[in-house]
């Protein structure tokens, strides 16, 4: 007789001390994946998803590698739930891609001529002062700014 699979989750050790801040963003999710859009262009309806899904990733981020407070079990246990993008805090560990807002800013087929997104342009470098990116809204992501 095959074993029954069950839903159950065993969370570790450390989850009570962030779960009430990943459910209050969850929270923000749902409200922002039901916020009519109105008057917006098809892009800017998916921003504030973009904006709260890189806070949670940051969120998790931040508690491991900059404060240390909770243990590797549980890190991995967000990314594996994927309470996090484990893919942008991949990018985020390297040199340069520190304050990177978005995976899609730095893929080469999402850009006219094959670069990265203007966000990714230092702002002293910039002709316009003032760029949102069409992907996630982000207003300059590069590391140097």
């Amino acid at each position: 007789m095959p074993k029954v699979k069950t839903s159950r989750v065993r969370y570790p050790e450390g989850w009570e001390l962030i779960e009430p801040t990943l459910r209050e963003l969850q929270a923000k999710m749902r409200e922002a994946e039901n916020d009519p859009h109105d008057g917006k262009r098809k892009c800017e309806a998916l921003w504030p998803i973009f904006k709260i899904e890189h806070q949670k990733s940051r969120y998790i981020f931040d508690l491991y590698h900059r404060r240390k407070e909770i243990s590797k079990e549980l890190y991995e246990f967000c990314l594996d739930q994927r309470y996090a993008d484990k893919n942008l805090i991949a990018k985020w560990k390297k040199p340069g891609y520190e304050r990177l807002c978005c995976l899609r800013c730095i893929q080469p087929r999402d850009h006219n001529f094959g670069t990265t997104c203007a966000c990714r342009v230092p702002k002293h470098l910039r002709e316009e002062k003032v760029i949102e990116c069409v992907h996630c809204g982000c207003r300059g992501c590069a590391s140097g700014d």
